[in-house]
């Protein structure tokens, strides 16, 4: 049994509160419920982790993927917020760290703001889900054991 480290980015500590007709009712917490349950299903443990820090989101990246290798962690599902149309450092660390990824976002954001059109993880990320409200956790979780076991 590996472990699927779930990782959120800025602000996602806020769901439940911000703008939920954007992001839903659902809290962090339940967010991590889901993730749990999902995982569970497959014979897998969850990381949960949230973070404002990019630095401390960059450091989750390279403990994975040291993980990874010693065949204690499967993978990374990861919401990154905002830092997905801002940091070339989390990609760095994605592809240096040889991190499966499965990028995940609540909203679409290729509906919403040309800002949040672009990612600097989506090009180093195994896949993409986006638009699925917190349901892309579990389809992310899904998706990276299929894609990986």
């Amino acid at each position: 049994m590996a472990t699927i480290i779930v990782m959120n980015g800025p602000n996602l500590n806020l769901l439940g509160q911000r703008e939920p007709d954007q992001y839903g009712h659902e809290t962090l917490a339940d967010v991590e419920a889901l993730c749990i349950e999902t995982a569970k299903q497959y014979g897998h443990d969850i990381d949960f982790r949230q973070s404002n820090h990019e630095g401390v989101l960059i450091d989750s990246i390279h403990e994975a993927g040291r993980l990874i290798k010693e065949g204690k962690v499967l993978g990374v599902v990861f919401n990154p917020g905002a830092y997905t149309h801002t940091s070339i450092a989390l990609h760095d660390a994605i592809k240096g760290a040889e991190v499966p990824v499965i990028e995940v976002h609540i909203s679409n954001v290729h509906a919403r703001e040309s800002f949040r059109h672009h990612s600097y993880i989506s090009p180093c990320a195994t896949g993409i889900i986006v638009g699925f409200g917190v349901q892309g956790y579990a389809l992310g979780i899904q998706g990276l054991v299929n894609k990986l076991s």
